[in-house]
């Protein structure tokens, strides 16, 4: 990547790779950045958090930016970027108007995470109680910002496989500005799978995710109220163990011991608490992306029982390694036949391996750079393709820079008028 050596990512928070699947993403590339000798700097306006990874143990130079503020084309200016990467699109529109114009050959990389709209789309469906249309997210509002970054940007990075298909054929983005790429994971040997503890060395249920993220509170409720009494009914000795980022109060308050309903919190080690666990479960019943604790399961010789949505593009036509179950009932009966039978169980282990090392290979990473590497020699006549990429880099520049241009100065007037 001789054409890309100076790397600078803008992140929509700190990564933190052990509080949800989207920080871990985000270490995958700057990873895979890093290994071709890269020059990688991340730049946020987000505080900084306890949970944060320390970037310098990587190679990683932190920068500490600001909202609004033309200090930030300063800095941008004297970096020279060859590529920038957009922490979901909420970044490249506070910030892609000011890379364009302080580097207007940089190339622009619009990491999606999971597409917005699809999440919000169905989490709306959800709640009026109605089946998610494929036509709802023509209606969904977010729809208008995401899909209109997509094609300002250069190339976007897609997660899922279901989503691709999305953005294609309902919101007509030529494919020349997408790429698939999903997690970036090391393959599981077979002496990884034999260190793992067996099943009789094994109890109890496991559900994790960052309670911040709307679809895994949710899932929580739902094993709370109607599928754990089902299986406690079942299996009276089992436990649920609960983990998961930045519990609210409203969360612990759902710990019962009386129930084997507990809540832990933080997980300090994913991989110690899902290797020491039967099962997984995840009824997630709205949603978007890959889901990085289902990953953490397979990885860990954990089946799963989880709802479409939760497997959605991970196995990409293989069985699933537990089961899929989109009501409660069925989701119950399934988590308590994968508890209890030995036979199925180590199945479903060995279909985990499987979905990971065909689907997930790290080595997908060599054939992403060498993508960009010729993105880049031929952006001219990219962008050229790009007709409505570029019609809304001409407007949407024009207004956002206006916009923040006056919150800029709108705060400096704001401080002078304190002193």
């Amino acid at each position: 990547m001789e054409n890309l050596q100076n790397i600078l990512i803008i992140g929509t928070v700190w990564p933190e790779p052990d509080s949800s699947a989207a920080g871990s993403r985000m270490m995958q590339l700057i990873q895979s950045f890093k290994k071709e000798g890269s020059k990688v700097t991340f730049a946020s306006a987000a505080a900084d958090s306890d949970f944060m990874v320390n970037l310098a143990d990587f190679g990683v130079d932190k920068e500490n930016i600001k909202l609004n503020c033309s200090s930030f084309d300063d800095f941008l200016k004297k970096l020279n970027p060859d590529l920038v990467v957009f922490d979901r699109f909420m970044t490249e529109e506070q910030y892609g108007w000011r890379v364009s114009e302080a580097c207007p050959n940089t190339l622009k990389l619009l990491d999606t995470e999971d597409l917005h709209t699809l999440r919000y789309a169905r989490q709306k469906a959800f709640r009026q109680n109605r089946t998610f249309k494929i036509d709802d997210l023509l209606e969904e509002e977010i729809a208008k910002r995401e899909i209109a970054s997509i094609f300002r940007c250069d190339l976007s990075l897609v997660i899922s496989q279901t989503e691709m298909e999305i953005l294609n054929e309902v919101f007509h983005v030529d494919l020349s500005l997408l790429y698939y790429l999903p997690f970036l994971l090391p393959s599981i040997k077979d002496q990884d799978i034999s260190k793992c503890k067996s099943f009789e060395e094994r109890q109890h249920f496991v559900s994790i995710g960052n309670f911040l993220h709307e679809p895994n509170w949710n899932a929580v409720l739902y094993l709370k109220e109607e599928i754990w009494p089902l299986i406690k009914s079942k299996l009276p000795k089992a436990e649920l163990h609960v983990y998961g980022a930045y519990p609210s109060q409203k969360v612990w308050e759902l710990n019962n011991a009386k129930q084997g309903f507990l809540i832990k919190g933080r997980a300090e080690d994913v991989n110690e608490v899902m290797s020491a666990t039967r099962v997984c479960l995840a009824p997630l019943r709205f949603g978007a992306g890959l889901k990085g604790k289902l990953v953490d399961a397979m990885r860990n010789g954990t089946p799963s029982v989880t709802t479409s949505i939760g497997a959605e593009s991970m196995a990409l036509g293989l069985e699933w390694a537990g089961f899929i179950a989109d009501d409660a009932i069925t989701f119950a009966e399934k988590a308590t036949t994968l508890y209890q039978d030995l036979h199925i169980w180590n199945s479903a282990v060995r279909q985990g391996v499987l979905i990971i090392n065909q689907n997930f290979n790290e080595s997908a990473a060599n054939y992403f750079l060498v993508h960009l590497s010729k993105l880049k020699s031929d952006l001219v006549r990219h962008r050229n393709h790009n007709f409505i990429g570029q019609m809304l880099n001409h407007h949407s520049m024009a207004s956002t820079k206006f916009m923040s241009k006056w919150i800029e100065a709108k705060n400096s007037n704001g401080s002078r008028n304190l002193l």
